[in-house]
């Protein structure tokens, strides 16, 4: 069993100021895996204590850009080491299969390690540029300050990363709040932090539920909040935020569209939807679980994809030949459920998958992947984040009606369309309201910006503009240079 009885804060492992312990259980097996100490408000002082020590007074924040590279360069390196523990910890602790925990969970934060470091080394971090009066102005690009990185349970390295990387390389402090069902990585990813000197002060992790990550976002040491997280839970830390104007950046919920167009190769096409829809046992925000197929190919479209889903292989996440593994935790199994329940209710048809057990299973918090059919736009498994296995097949009139379907939610994080004619896909790929698209496929690319429009969140990780987010401007006027202002 993996059990820690200190906290990691300020870079050094220290004894936690409460008893309290969180136990973490094997989504597969229903028994206790793992244990931590559940961080405590004094835990979280000390921690922006140490945080706030290290930004306004340490060296950290003061090191010149490359030495900072460096720096994370080293922890780079430490964790391409650890990949496989990193995806295995994963696996045991949330469910991930681990063909995806090899893929999109341990190497693809490495992944976006490595490429926030290089944005970092092109990064203007001081600019010089001509003023109205034609002496040279200088902006500077300086450290956000005290970062509040609050992390979900489905992908939480990969999360982690998109705030930890940008943070350390533009001079921040971070304390990192790993969800209560997925600390054990986190203590991996310390561990690994230590590996690289990166220096005392600089990282704090604290696992702890959201009474004490409500403390972490309202303490007046915080300077910016990175959440990724439920739209509920996001809408709440905007609101403490706004009120204090203290920075925010939110990645939150979704309800992707992926849009069949009828020229698509349809065996093609259900095959990406493999991943882009059912990736993570569909826990995943980007998730494209809101399938758009003409009406003219429907009953088509339909059997095709409950073909696909029926022949999933469900079972022992850690055996590489899984595709679906058990739900994060018991509540997540009966939300889902509930979802498959409302969803029969509503008039939808189930076509494959429905309520009970996968067969086979005896244990475990598994769902039956579900397809929907006789949907329409207006049902809430049509319009609510599951958060499982559950496809919904939406008929569309025409085109223009599809790209009305998929914009007609208030969610907009992600999307797709599978199309023979790619200008057309292009197109349509420009009239969809949501933060990234893609044409037959969906993927995401590091050097772009990740996020939503609408209730899918505020501000944007990934790329530059990532970077951008734990950055404040300022601006140098030489002397002799600008208007000087009446007073």
């Amino acid at each position: 069993m993996n059990v820690h009885d200190k906290l990691f804060i300020g870079g050094e492992w220290v004894e936690p100021a409460g008893g309290a312990v969180i136990d973490v259980i094997s989504p597969h097996t229903e028994e206790i895996i793992g244990r931590v100490p559940e961080a405590t408000t004094a835990d979280v002082d000390r921690a922006v204590a140490s945080a706030r020590a290290e930004f306004d007074d340490g060296d950290w924040p003061r090191r010149s850009a490359e030495e900072r590279i460096a720096a994370v360069e080293r922890f780079g390196n430490a964790y391409a080491a650890r990949l496989a523990d990193m995806a295995e910890i994963i696996t045991a602790e949330m469910g991930s299969p681990i063909s995806f925990s090899n893929l999109g969970q341990a190497p693809a934060a490495w992944m976006m390690l490595n490429t926030f470091v290089g944005i970092a080394q092109q990064f203007p971090w001081e600019d010089t540029r001509t003023g109205m009066l034609g002496t040279d102005v200088i902006v500077r690009h300086e450290p956000v300050g005290v970062v509040a990185g609050i992390v979900p349970w489905n992908v939480p390295q990969f999360v982690t990363m998109a705030k930890l990387a940008p943070a350390l390389l533009t001079g921040c402090t971070i304390i990192i709040k790993p969800a209560p069902e997925t600390p054990l990585d986190a203590y991996l990813m310390a561990e690994l932090l230590e590996e690289a000197e990166i220096p005392k002060g600089v990282v704090s992790i604290l696992p702890a539920g959201r009474e004490v990550g409500e403390h972490l976002v309202r303490h007046p040491g915080i300077d910016k909040v990175a959440f990724t997280g439920s739209t509920a839970a996001g809408r709440r830390i905007a609101s403490i935020c706004g009120d204090q104007l203290k920075r925010v950046s939110l990645e939150l919920g979704g309800k992707s569209a992926a849009i069949i167009l009828d020229d698509a190769d349809l065996a093609a096409t259900v095959e990406g939807l493999k991943t882009a829809s059912l990736m993570n046992n569909g826990q995943a925000c980007v998730a494209q679980t809101r399938i758009l197929a003409s009406r003219g190919r429907y009953d088509e479209v339909v059997d095709a994809i409950a073909t696909m889903v029926g022949g999933l292989e469900v079972g022992d996440p850690s055996v590489a030949t899984t595709e679906i593994g058990p739900l994060v935790a018991k509540r997540q199994q009966e939300r889902v459920e509930k979802y498959i329940a409302l969803g029969q209710e509503e008039g939808a048809r189930v076509v494959v998958g429905g309520n009970g057990r996968p067969a086979g299973i005896e244990r475990g918090w598994y769902v039956q992947p579900t397809v929907f059919s006789n949907a329409n736009n207006d049902m809430r498994i049509a319009r609510e984040e599951i958060f499982g296995p559950v496809l919904t097949v939406i008929p569309y009139d025409d085109v223009r009606d599809a790209v009305r379907l998929a914009n007609d939610s208030e969610y907009g994080l992600a999307g797709s369309v599978w199309t023979a004619d790619i200008e057309q896909g292009m197109d349509i790929a420009r009239r969809v309201r949501t933060g990234t698209y893609a044409v037959n496929q969906y993927t995401m690319d590091f050097m772009a910006p990740f996020g939503g429009f609408k209730a899918s969140g505020v501000g944007r990780e990934f790329g530059k503009e990532g970077l951008e987010h734990y950055v404040e401007l300022k601006a140098i006027i030489p002397p002799g240079g600008g208007i000087v202002a009446a007073g």
